[in-house]
């Protein structure tokens, strides 16, 4: 290995790693899956939402660490930034939606929301992992040597 791809390499771990921990942080603080003095949960974390947040920082950070060609950097960016919601949406506090409150009351949240949440969390993966696929094929890619999906 030269100088070149030892440099390449620690440029990508260092994508990924950074990727994982703003993934994990901006999903799991503010849905307080991670324990966080700023933010309280009204109702306790579920048994597959940690499982979820570590899938979603992972898959990010798998994301982050493909080295795209340079006119593909942003390849798949809206994939990644989507499903993180989903994930987002997913994990959250079904009472501490605001706007899940605000469209059907506690009842609903609870009795409605609440047994979508882990759609949303499979639908979440399924884009991230979708994403990553996606940049994977394309990491090599040239205007040449790659079509655009679909033309």
């Amino acid at each position: 290995m030269d100088d070149a791809q030892v440099r390449t390499w620690s440029w990508s771990w260092a994508r990924a790693l950074t990727g994982a921990a703003l993934s994990a942080a901006v999903v799991g603080l503010p849905t307080d899956v991670i324990d966080n003095p700023w933010f309280t949960r009204m109702t306790p974390v579920r048994w597959w939402e940690p499982p979820v947040l570590v899938l979603t920082a992972v898959l990010t950070a798998v994301w982050a660490g493909i080295r795209p060609d340079g006119q593909q950097d942003r390849a798949g960016s809206a994939r990644v930034y989507g499903g993180s919601l989903l994930s987002a949406l997913a994990v959250g506090c079904p009472v501490c939606n605001k706007i899940v409150m605000a469209l059907l009351g506690v009842s609903g949240a609870l009795g409605v929301w609440a047994p979508l949440q882990p759609l949303l969390a499979l639908a979440s993966v399924a884009v991230l992992a979708t994403a990553v696929i996606v940049r994977w094929r394309r990491r090599e890619c040239t205007a040449v040597a790659c079509s655009p999906v679909g033309a």
